[in-house]
This record gives C-alpha cells, sequence and structure tokens, in this order.
C-alpha cells in the first residue's frame, strides 16, 4: 500500500527505503511509502568518503533515509541517494515515516473491520455495499479509505495524521470537511480506532536523590523539603516523593507529556536542593529525572521492600534487647 496520493515520489524527495540487495552497482532498495517499488542507490551515493567496506555502510534489511535523484516513471527506474542527506533530513523523515506508519495502521483496521460491520454482526444496512466496495479485496477497501478519508485530509491539514490528532478533539470538524463524509458505520470504527491508538497514554518518570541533613533540624529539614519538592506538582503532573533507604529518596510521576513531567520534576529537586541546603543539609542527584520502564519499576519495589524487611528486622532486635 502507498501512503501517499502521487504512485512516484518526487526528485529532491526525502524517502524511508529499506536495503533488499547489495550488488556492484550500488544497492536495491524499495520503497516503503510507496507500495515497495523497487529504486536503487548507486554506489557513488552511497557515501562522501572513499568506500572501503559498503557493507560497513549498508546493510540488506536495514532501513535507510535516502533522497531521490531521478524518477523514470515509464521505466520504473528510481534513483537514490545517501550521501547527500544531512542529520537533520533523517529526522525530518523519520517523523513523516512513523506518522504515515501509523496512519496506515489505523487505516488498515477500519478496513478490516469493514466485512464484520457489514456480515457478521448483522449491520448490512449501516455500510452499503456500493460504499465500501462490496466484495472486494482488503486492499482494495484501504485503498479506497485512502482515496476518501486519508488523501484529501491530508491535502487539507498537511498530513492524514494530524488531521487525525484533531479529530480526537473535534471530529465533527474534521470529517464534515471531507467531499464526501464516510458513512456513520465507518466513521464509528475510524473514530474509535483514531482514539484508541493516538490519545497519549501516562507515562512514569522518576528521579532519584540522595538527601542528608546533619544539623539539629535533621529528619524535620529533609521533610521539609520534600514537601517543597512535592509542591511543584500540577494537575498534568503530580509529583510524590518516597523514602527507598536513607539516604536514598524518589521522585515519581506518571503524565503524558514527557517533556513537562521532566521539567517539573527538575523544578522539584531545585526546590527540593534550596530548601534544604537552607536547613544545613545536601542533595545529591543520582538519577535524573527520565521515563522508567516496568522492570525498573520492579526492581526499585523489591529495593523498597528488601530495605523495608531490614528495618523491620532491627526494630524488632531492639525490642528483644529492651526485654532482656
Amino acid at each position: 500500500m502507498r501512503y501517499y496520493e502521487q504512485r512516484y515520489p518526487e526528485v529532491d524527495e526525502l524517502v524511508m527505503v529499506q536495503v533488499r540487495q547489495i550488488a556492484e552497482m550500488g544497492a536495491y532498495v524499495k520503497l516503503l511509502e510507496y507500495d515497495n517499488i523497487e529504486g536503487m542507490i548507486l554506489l557513488s551515493e552511497l557515501s562522501r568518503r572513499r568506500i572501503r567496506s559498503i557493507q560497513k555502510l549498508i546493510r540488506v534489511g536495514r532501513n535507510e533515509v535516502v533522497v531521490v535523484l531521478r524518477v523514470d516513471k515509464e521505466k520504473g527506474y528510481i534513483d537514490l541517494s545517501k550521501r547527500r542527506v544531512s542529520p537533520e533530513d533523517i529526522t525530518k523523515c523519520e517523523e513523516r515515516y512513523m506518522k504515515s506508519k501509523t496512519v496506515a495502521s489505523i487505516m488498515r483496521h477500519v478496513a478490516s473491520k469493514v466485512p464484520s460491520v457489514n456480515g457478521e454482526e448483522g449491520h448490512e444496512e449501516d455500510i452499503p455495499d456500493e460504499t465500501l466496495g462490496g466484495g472486494a479485496s482488503e486492499e482494495a477497501r484501504l485503498e479506497q479509505l485512502y482515496e476518501e478519508i486519508a488523501w484529501p485530509l491530508g491535502r487539507k491539514y498537511g498530513h492524514p495524521y494530524d488531521a487525525f490528532k484533531l479529530a480526537l478533539t473535534e471530529p465533527d470538524v474534521v470529517f464534515s470537511s471531507l467531499p464526501s463524509p464516510p458513512q456513520p458505520a465507518v466513521l464509528s470504527v475510524l473514530v474509535s480506532t483514531i482514539a484508541r491508538r493516538l490519545t497519549p497514554q501516562p507515562i512514569k518518570l522518576r528521579a532519584d536523590i540522595e538527601l542528608t541533613c546533619y544539623t539539629p533540624a535533621g529528619i524535620d529539614a529533609i521533610k521539609k523539603a520534600l514537601r517543597a519538592g512535592e509542591a511543584q506538582s500540577n494537575e498534568a503532573v503530580p509529583i510524590k516523593a518516597k523514602l527507598v533507604a536513607p539516604p536514598l529518596y524518589v521522585l515519581s510521576t506518571n503524565a503524558t507529556d514527557k517533556y513537562a513531567a521532566v521539567d517539573r520534576l527538575e523544578r522539584a529537586i531545585e526546590s527540593i536542593q534550596s530548601t534544604i541546603e537552607d536547613q544545613g543539609g545536601s542533595l545529591v542527584v543520582k538519577m535524573k529525572p527520565k521515563a522508567v520502564s516496568e522492570t525498573e519499576e520492579q526492581d526499585l519495589a523489591q529495593l523498597m521492600a528488601k530495605a523495608g524487611a531490614e528495618n523491620a528486622e532491627v526494630s524488632g532486635d531492639e525490642d528483644e534487647e529492651e526485654a532482656l
């Protein structure tokens, strides 16, 4: 399936390709955004430097960002260059490619649901056969959905992905702008799929700090400093401070905006540091704010449980000594 309305890329366009074969003349690739049509990166266009080992520059199966040099639509020849691509070009192309892949995933899911909505679930009347291509293959239905929905939205909003993001909050505005609005049942599947795939999911972020204060203020100073850190919370980024084992503490949050969460955690650390230093204590950052995996969270939970058990053992020993 091609992601864009035009069947071939334009000269000077950045495209994402996958390397299929390495030959004497260069590398044969498939254009991932254009229905896997074949192109070639000429040997002279692989690198600005002298090529000592082509395998170190390019490998079969790997995705590469390249720029289009020539397109012969009649013969089907597409010449590409890797050496003329800048790091900024790579970032720009990768972002567009990921957007296009997400749109393709959404559209393919909707196309796969067309038969079930038509027949299996007994809602034939909701989506007329002629609207969805009747008994056409899923690929044909997918292309029809692109023609009727994705590509028109791309012309209006710059990219169908941007239109879908807007549709999370303003679906009527987005889909009423189409030349031919989708049938209600198709629209229902599309809207629910967009909501499921594009609604930001909360991520866990954490920062680890060591906090000490050996002045008479001691524990009270540490509590005051941690409360100052938690005060940097807001509705979108709630921050919680927890003791792991003295002097190690963690600041954690769940948020949908990673950058906003990192910023808030950094502010919390600054507030804690300022407060504890006013009381004669100190703070050391052991791990800067970052998103953490489930495995890292489990490791932390085990560490806290171990510390809790050790504290309990110490308390028990003290009780026994007192009894003696």
